[in-house]
């Protein structure tokens, strides 16, 4: 078997896989959750039909924390499941530096490098790596392989990936690295597979869930994203504020008084969908709401505008589009969103199929929701914890054997 871990601040998620023949994706044995890692944690886990398979409450004000998450963790995997099939583990690591453009098989070295990284993404780095050092004190002796969000864009042209800043800034890091790099290598390959040619072409993915970014794929690399030094930049996001004027972050810790940590917790918590809105930073909730709430009309009219307008600059960086790909929770299940960002693409060639269109999503599968035409839309449902598991075998099928 093999595990795959993303760990967010208040929350585990695992999935466990079978084994597979070498070259086919292995299937889903256990796919969960530990939620509310910080007060009040909750363990479901579903099985590989969807049906609950197991669930534990813990009592209100119980800080079960990321060690003790793991360590109840290992514990059901070793008398729930047969942990002495466990083979590797392999991680979401959200930030891999310019050092590493690939996964990597963690050791103590690794690990320190990685460590040293937390600046960059001082609210993501650390959980992810958490669970590699719980795992390594429990199992010393399985693989742990870090798949990183950001390895996809190191193919980008310096100049995407310069920000006009003194060089000696540059040379210290300070770059437009891009984000949620797995799941916009899974659709590159997966276009590649429902159509070559496109697949080769020049398409920009739209990745939209309550973290939102957009990339532009030439002959499935990236060159161009939204996302920037850090998970804030490019589009508006459930309550990041994405893109914002440098002038209003010193307006406001100079003229309002405001400290950093304010400001950070501002931008990354208080705004996006729920700042604009004043009611939620659920896209479903804000359809619900928009007849009766001018917010949330207005943030789902600013939410489309700004990947309108981000299409328009990412086919700048192609110098054409072939094709538009939404992906991710929001993108694979508003189809009011999609279809509004499709007619006000009529100028590049896209022609929605409005019954096509109303078909996508859920569990449906990938799906073209535009007419013959010089520009194609698609709906194709991201899989990053699949690019985890097929990055971690391969990993081990590297590795030299003892």
């Amino acid at each position: 078997m093999l595990l795959v871990l993303n760990a967010g601040s208040s929350s585990l998620k695992f999935s466990l896989y079978d084994d597979a023949p070498a070259g086919a994706d292995p299937a889903v044995r256990h796919r969960g959750q530990i939620e509310g890692l910080l007060g009040q944690a909750r363990f479901v886990v579903r099985d590989g039909a969807g049906a609950e398979a197991a669930r534990r409450d813990w009592p209100e004000g119980v800080a079960l924390g990321h060690d003790g998450a793991m360590a109840f963790l290992l514990d059901w995997i070793r008398t729930d499941v047969g942990g002495a099939g466990l083979k590797a583990c392999g991680h979401r690591v959200v930030h891999g530096g310019r050092e590493f453009t690939r996964p990597v098989l963690v050791d103590e070295a690794v690990l320190e490098r990685l460590q040293a990284l937390v600046p960059l993404a001082p609210l993501h780095q650390p959980h992810n790596l958490s669970p590699i050092r719980a795992i390594r004190r429990a199992l010393p002796g399985l693989p742990q392989v870090a798949c990183f969000d950001t390895a996809f864009h190191r193919t980008q042209p310096w100049e995407a990936e310069t920000f006009a800043l003194p060089a000696k800034l540059t040379a210290q890091g300070i770059l437009r690295y891009g984000f949620h790099g797995l799941s916009y290598e899974y659709i590159a390959e997966a276009l590649r597979g429902l159509d070559p040619v496109l697949g080769r072409g020049r398409v920009v993915v739209a990745h939209l869930g309550n973290g939102a970014s957009m990339c532009a794929l030439d002959d499935g690399r990236s060159v161009a994203t939204t996302m920037g030094f850090t998970p804030i930049d490019g589009l508006p996001m459930g309550t990041r504020s994405g893109a914002i004027d440098p002038g209003v972050i010193l307006y406001l810790l100079r003229q309002r008084g405001m400290s950093a940590e304010q400001v950070e917790r501002l931008l990354m918590h208080e705004s996006g969908l729920l700042g604009v809105s004043g009611v939620s930073s659920d896209m479903r909730t804000l359809r619900e709401k928009a007849a009766s709430e001018p917010g949330a009309a207005r943030a789902l009219q600013l939410f489309a505008y700004r990947i309108v307008r981000e299409v328009g600059s990412l086919a700048a960086a192609l110098g054409g589009l072939d094709a538009l790909v939404f992906t991710a929770g929001i993108g694979e299940n508003d189809r009011a969103l999609r279809a509004e960002v499709c007619r006000a693409l009529g100028w590049l060639g896209i022609e929605l199929d409005d019954m096509a269109n109303a078909r996508a999503g859920g569990t449906s599968p990938p799906t073209q929701i535009s007419r013959s035409g010089r520009c194609a839309a698609w709906v194709i449902p991201t899989n990053e914890e699949l690019m985890i598991v097929r990055h971690t075998s391969e990993a081990l099928a590297d590795t030299p054997r003892a």
